[in-house]
């Protein structure tokens, strides 16, 4: 099994690249069914979610390929089924966004319900409700929705939540139909943008893309398009506030400062310093943790990603802080091995009240999640002793060679096992 070792304590210094952003990968890999032709993609990470959705491509007759640059090619001139093979798609969330691209190019396609990571209920209803209102008839049996129409048509469809998953979904839906669909009350991350700015590169009309209300007028066709992907505004918070919990100094490169402003409001707020530079950011702490009280929101509130590691951070904060999840009601699983690290931290319904102690001691820790892998990665970084982490396959589905990042940082970590992409 592999397992990460950290042997903490040490301050991080130095500069790390930020690479591209796995939730805007994988939307905009989704997006490229639809196209026949090959699109061109840069800035891909090489991570697990981007690799499984690689081998779902090939089962569909759908081509993909690293180039030596880096670029991911995915050519899908002559996808030769619609039905997916079930056991890969319930490996991640994303994948559930390709059956609104194959019924673009099929008048039927099967998808299992997604997979992910353990931290909710987050039913793909939004999706189903708005797939219906654009004309498609879906039936689930035995875990696979199966779809069927002829061709999509514009509609009005208004989203419960502000959901980034079926924001997504139906814009690339959407994309194709037949007259105007308007999305009201859609998410607005910098996700959402760049996957509508990738549509658009491809011929697809779209606006209001960052707002509460998109615009898409249904064009027959889509080319093929060459295109960058954003930067990881996760992985960017994530390295910022291992920064920050090791007392460091961290230069993060290619990071958007714009698509991390709540989470660098609370490091200021938290005690550590932030200085905006041309291509990033600077994170340094050389005084105390402060206490802090945050509350996730859909962009652009706190993300609910983000709040694990933060946890982290404020186990060691001088005082009481207080977070509270109002995107998922099960994501503070992560709390228990906090606490086999000496966090003194208890759970009330969907808020973690966190006592900060002095210090956290390494410990037998596991991956609840992806985030939650990152939160004891980053506990164990500041931890004293040997903090032994298992559960890999959560983390490696976002974050690409994490272990070889904080090396370079300075942090003693290494990797056992035998683990490939």
């Amino acid at each position: 099994m592999d397992k990460i070792l950290i042997r903490g304590g040490l301050p991080l210094h130095g500069a790390v690249q930020i690479g591209g952003s796995k939730n805007d990968t994988v939307a905009i890999m989704a997006a490229a069914l639809l196209i026949p032709g090959k699109t061109v993609l840069h800035n891909v990470p090489r991570i697990k979610d981007v690799y499984t959705l690689s081998k779902i491509f090939c089962h569909l007759g759908a081509a993909t390929s690293f180039r030596e640059d880096g670029a991911l090619e995915i050519d899908a001139t002559n996808l030769t089924t619609s039905e997916t093979p079930h056991e890969l798609v319930r490996q991640m969330r994303a994948s559930f966004n390709m059956l609104g691209a194959l019924l673009n190019r099929f008048d039927t396609a099967s998808v299992a319900m997604p997979g992910g990571c353990d931290i909710g209920a987050r039913p793909v209803n939004f999706h189903i409700r708005g797939l219906e209102q654009l004309g498609c008839k879906l039936n689930l049996e035995h875990g696979i929705y199966t779809g069927h129409v002829s061709r999509f048509h514009g509609a009005d469809v208004t989203l419960e939540f502000p959901s980034a998953g079926a924001t997504q979904h139906l814009m690339i839906a959407a994309s194709r139909a037949t007259g105007t669909t308007v999305i009201e009350n859609c998410a607005a991350e910098p996700e959402i943008i760049d996957l509508a700015m990738f549509l658009i590169a491809c011929g697809a009309r779209i606006e209001g893309a960052g707002t509460s209300r998109i615009v898409i007028d249904g064009v027959d066709e889509l080319h093929p398009a060459e295109f960058t992907v954003i930067p990881d505004r996760l992985q960017a918070g994530t390295f910022a506030i291992a920064a920050a919990i090791t007392g460091g100094d961290i230069l993060i490169k290619n990071a958007v400062v714009d698509h991390l402003r709540p989470v660098i409001s609370k490091l200021e707020e938290a005690g550590v310093d932030v200085t905006h530079t041309p291509d990033g950011f600077r994170v340094r702490r050389t005084g105390k943790i402060l206490p802090v009280d945050i509350r996730t929101m859909p962009h652009p509130g706190f993300p609910t990603d983000m709040q694990q590691p933060f946890a982290s951070l404020l186990c060691l904060a001088d005082g009481v802080s207080m977070i509270t999840e109002t995107v998922y009601e099960s994501r503070f699983r992560y709390t228990t091995e906090l606490a086999r690290m000496g966090a003194d931290i208890r759970v009330e319904d969907r808020t973690a009240i966190i006592r900060g102690s002095e210090r956290l001691t390494g410990a037998p820790v596991t991956c609840t999640d992806l985030r939650g892998g990152a939160a004891v990665v980053v506990a164990g970084l500041a931890a004293e002793g040997e903090t032994e982490i298992d559960g890999l396959g959560h983390l490696d589905r976002g974050y690409e060679g994490i272990v070889t990042h904080l090396q370079n940082l300075g942090a003693d970590v290494t990797r056992t096992g035998t683990y490939q992409v």
